[in-house]
């Protein structure tokens, strides 16, 4: 299937305007060289509604437009936790946090801890954050991407890859994060557009003409898909396989409230280079609060526009609404219903020119996150491995080549990789699974960093090493143990190994590298206060609705 002229005319103006822009924004004044803040820190210059847009933009992407709309397909409403509680996410960090990284002046996540602990942990959690963005994070975006390219247009998945890549490369790695921010403002408005537009024809398919009427309907005919506290045997959910699997495995009760959801959003949103470094970004710590509340609000609109597209095409296939939508459905290997094709099956039904946005949309949430992930993915290798191993010396131009060079090593890994994926059912559950296992350790460092001035040292790299080997050991010894569970078993393993080798070797003092808290420094402005007070709100009524 090929898009219309107009659509393709729609397309290619997006496509053009964001390398355009990219590009333009990437210019430097006359006589001014480029150096590692500009390219890594977009010379600390962004408003507070250019970081709120950019944080959304690195975060949505093909795992949430394909990847999360396949988990609305397979398990429903409940799979917004993820969105939900990360807008509650968001206003911790901007209140327990970034005043910490704003005053301290750091570049990247790493460089927090060596200015906390030293530089064996620095090393230790920059290497194992460079292999997740590269192999995890990249190579999953590219591999949804062009999934979605070959569902739509039967574009080889080989080629929908190197794409991808090539879009993204072509701001990105000459312009740093200026470009990627800026384009990132662009990218949002398409995402959002784009995205309200493929869920109105998905709503007006079910409702026979009326999105609203759909809306209702969807309750009615699944109404166990709007159940966001599952119970274990609740629901079983294809496992890309033919077979079937319990749902209480992937989002297990109440603790997406109160258990290892908040490991992974405060991992995510508060420790996690390509998120944090838009807000190390802004202008000053108030612009780079109201950017995490704006973003807060964005986010709690995203189930909207990722997760009830997919309930509509469950309804489709469960109804046989449309006999060619249920065979676009099915992977052509296996001839399984794929859960993963749910969105791009939809974009499929939109009418001449909404499919031109609706794709722009997708490619925008796509290339936009593949940036992102590419620029940190420099930062870190740049500022926390070659400047500490290889360049002490190095001048500002010469880490600025090295931070391009890297960006393109990551995406050519990424794309070599990315086909792997292919067996997947619900990709989504894969990333936030193996993301999983560095996100105790992650959380437990910064954690105990921040707020417990004893923590030595030693007892940070003990919560790195042993993350990955925890989690390997649970997930093996512990088949049944859902992977959410097993990230908060593994971070109270971590916690209480970190405090006994933090009293028995700090002799119960003060580390010297200890963070001095006041109440002055987590104090935020109005705007923020009652922007968090309707957020909260809205959040509870939302479980409240939809328990």
């Amino acid at each position: 299937m090929l898009l219309e002229p107009l659509d393709l005319a729609v397309f290619i103006g997006y496509c053009l305007l964001i390398i355009g822009m990219g590009l333009f924004v990437s210019q430097e004044k006359k006589g001014h060289v480029k150096n590692s803040s500009d390219y890594f820190l977009a010379s600390k210059a962004l408003p507070w509604w250019a970081v709120g847009a950019s944080l959304i933009a690195s975060n949505i992407s093909a795992e949430q437009f394909i990847g999360m709309s396949g988990s609305g397909f397979a398990l429903g409403l409940a799979i917004s936790t993820y969105e939900w509680m990360a807008a509650a996410t968001l206003l911790v960090v901007a209140i327990f946090f970034l005043p910490i990284y704003i005053k301290k002046g750091i570049y990247t996540m790493p460089g927090f801890l060596l200015d906390r602990y030293d530089t064996r942990v620095r090393t230790t959690m920059a290497i194992f954050w460079l292999l997740l963005y590269v192999f995890v994070n990249l190579t999953s975006v590219l591999y949804l991407g062009a999934l979605s390219l070959n569902t739509i247009l039967n574009v080889p998945m080989v080629y929908g890859i190197i794409g991808l890549a090539l879009f993204a490369m072509i701001y990105s790695i000459y312009g740093g994060l200026k470009a990627v921010a800026w384009t990132d403002v662009i990218q949002v408005v398409f995402l959002i557009a784009g995205g309200l537009a493929t869920t109105y024809i998905a709503l007006q398919m079910v409702g026979g003409g009326d999105a609203w009427e759909g809306l209702g309907l969807l309750r009615q005919e699944v109404p166990g898909h709007f159940s966001m506290i599952l119970s274990k045997g609740e629901m079983m959910i294809p496992d890309g396989k033919g077979g079937t699997y319990d749902a209480y495995q992937d989002l297990p009760g109440i603790s997406v409230l109160v258990g290892g959801m908040w490991i992974t959003n405060l991992s995510y949103w508060g420790f996690n280079q390509y998120i944090t470094q838009r807000a190390l970004a802004a202008k000053s710590l108030d612009e780079a609060q109201k950017g995490m509340i704006f973003a807060g609000f964005l986010k709690l609109l995203m189930p909207l526009i990722v997760v009830i597209p997919g309930i509509a095409a469950w309804v489709i296939v469960k109804n046989g609404i449309d006999v060619q939508f249920i065979e676009s459905m099915k992977d052509p290997i296996t001839g399984l219903t794929k859960s993963d094709r749910a969105y791009p099956t939809l974009l499929q039904l939109l009418p001449v020119g909404l499919k031109g946005l609706a794709f722009a949309a997708l490619t925008a949430a796509i290339v936009s996150s593949l940036a992102s992930m590419a620029n940190s993915t420099s930062t870190i290798f740049t500022m926390d491995i070659y400047k500490k191993y290889f360049g002490q010396n190095a001048s500002e131009s010469t880490q600025v080549k090295v931070g391009r060079i890297t960006a393109g090593v990551a995406f050519i890994v990424a794309a070599i990789v990315a086909p792997a994926l292919g067996q997947l059912d619900q990709a989504f559950q894969f990333i936030q699974e193996y993301t999983g296992f560095i996100s105790p350790g992650v959380f437990a460092i910064f954690f105990f960093g921040v707020f417990w001035k004893k923590t030595t040292s030693n007892a940070a790299l003990v919560g790195a090493g042993l993350s990955i080997p925890l989690s390997v050991v649970l997930k093996l010894g512990f088949p049944a143990l859902p992977f959410i569970d097993r990230m908060g078993v593994v971070f109270l393993i971590l916690a209480t190994l970190m405090i006994v080798i933090s009293l028995i070797e700090g002799k119960g003092k003060d580390h010297p590298n200890s963070i001095a808290i006041s109440r002055e420094l987590f104090k935020t402005s109005s705007a923020f206060k009652v922007g968090a007070f309707i957020i909260s709100g809205i959040i509870a009524a939302l479980y409240i609705v939809f328990w």
